[in-house]
Order: structure tokens, then sequence, then C-alpha cells
């Protein structure tokens, strides 16, 4: 069995994640190069965040990012890493399975369906991800690939596993990436809980069957939030567990980012106001 098919309780610390960390080290070491994420801008006025140009280096702020070159094998720089699920995937392989819910297949994820009624708040988010075909490729994009993404909600909570959210399942669902390999989801921006860097899991699949059936998985991973991003929504009300939560934690601390992060941090771009949108390139 592979990591990205392991589930494990990545709060619990190193020991459970070490496996996984070795892993990526060695991959990370083996590639010359590094990633490169584009970036979409929200308004003319907003605030930018760069990614790491290096594993474990900070993100550098900045104006607005040049025009991004069509992705070939040539720009990319490897395979997303693989990390673990965590203990709360919702893909029937620790315990519940929203991905066989008729109506998972969506864009916007702020509300519960089939039959839940609830909705999450929080400052508003757009997350676009670029699939990308590194390992049967050239690297370009990656058509007709399914998403599944989910992640915590602005108390740091996870739909379906945490206490009082059993009969919920927002914050989660599936997106089939267009010829351009992109796939968008509209959401909240994810709080900050006790022992994890700030983050938005997925899970890559072959095809909307696959991904619907939870079977052929080609990747699972983590999109690291940026720093900045998250203080400015952090200090926003209803956030506030957040502040104290992120103070104790950093992405060269992060159990699972800690060991290089490059490939994975997102660019985000936006305000409070209008809320951000963060993007990632996902080789696969």
């Amino acid at each position: 069995m592979s990591h990205h098919d392991e589930i494990e309780d990545h709060d619990l610390g190193l020991s459970h994640d070490l496996p996984t960390l070795l892993n990526r080290r060695w991959a990370l070491t083996a590639l010359a190069g590094l990633g490169v994420v584009s970036l979409v801008g929200c308004s003319p006025s907003a605030t930018t965040t760069t990614a790491a140009s290096a594993p474990g280096a900070p993100p550098a702020g900045g104006g607005a990012p040049p025009a991004a070159a069509p992705a070939t094998a040539d720009s990319v720089a490897g395979l997303i890493p693989s990390e673990t699920a965590g203990p709360y995937p919702g893909d029937g392989s620790n315990g519940p399975d929203v991905l066989d819910d008729s109506g998972v297949v969506r864009r916007d994820i702020t509300s519960s369906f089939a039959g839940a009624t609830g909705k999450a708040v929080g400052v508003p988010l757009t997350i676009t991800m670029t699939i990308l075909n590194l390992s049967a490729g050239n690297g370009g994009p990656l058509a007709k690939a399914a998403v599944y993404l989910w992640h915590c909600d602005r108390d740091g909570k996870y739909s379906m596993y945490s206490s009082g959210l059993n009969n919920e399942n927002y914050l989660r669902g599936v997106q089939v990436s267009d010829a351009d390999g992109k796939v968008t989801f509209t959401s909240i921006f994810p709080g900050c809980y006790d022992g994890r860097w700030p983050h938005i899991h997925f899970e890559v699949y072959p095809s909307e069957a696959d991904a619907v059936a939870a079977t052929n998985r080609l990747r699972t991973s983590q999109i690291a939030l940026p720093e900045d991003t998250c203080k400015a929504v952090y200090a926003t009300e209803g956030y506030a567990s957040s502040i104290t939560n992120l103070a104790k934690v950093s992405l060269a601390t992060d159990n699972v980012f800690g060991d290089g992060y490059a490939l994975q941090l997102g660019k985000a771009t936006g305000s409070v106001e209008a809320g951000f949108a963060v993007t990632l390139n996902v080789p696969v």
C-alpha cells in the first residue's frame, strides 16, 4: 500500500508521519527543480502572496506575478508530494464515505447536501488547482481527472467526524478537470487547529467514476496556505482560536510540511472584504 492510501492521524505527532516524510525528503532531494504555482487575482487592489523558492523557505511578499508560461515537462519540478489523508478523509477509508452520495460532484462546497442542511461560514475562498500529467505524459494539462477536496471549517472542525457535525458533509466535494486541467471550488477559508499549519486536503483520481468509487487514486496531498493571508483572515470575527493556534506552529515545524513545502504552498490573492483565491499546480 502506498503512503497516499494510508490513513494516519497527522495531529498526533511526527511518529505517525515519519515514513511519508522520509519518502518525500528522498523525492525532493532527487528532483533538480522546484514547483511553480500560478495565481489568479481577485481585484486590481488585491494583495499577493508568492510561493517559496526553496523547500522550507518563507513565502516572499511582492507584487503581481509574471504571466505563467504553458506547463511543460521542463517547467514542472516533479510529482506533487504524497501526504497522509489524515484521520478525517470521508472517502470510506476511515469511517464515513461522502463520495458515494448523490450530489458530491459540485463546485460550491460551503453547504451540506444529500439531506444535510448545515452551511459553513467564514471568509470566502476560491480554490483553483491545475492538474498536470507528469507521470504518464509531458507535464501538460490532464483533462477529465477528478479531484476530491476537503478541509476543516472556521472552528477547525471537520464535517462527518467532529462532535456536532457527524450528520453534516459541508466543505467536501468533487470537481472534474477541464481541457486546461483546472478544477475550481467555492469555499470558506479554513481555520487553524492546534498542532497543524492551515491546509487543504485533496485526492486526485483518473476520472469522475473513479472518484465516486474511491478507486485508482493517483495522488493524495495537501495545500499549505500562505502565512500573511492566514493572519489577515484570522484577524476577522469568528477566527479567534486560529490566532492562538497559528502562533504555535510554522511551516518549518509542521509535521507534514516541515521537510519542504515549495511544491505545496498555494499562492493567494484578494482581501477579507472581497474574499481570497488560492491556486496551485498539481503534477501527478
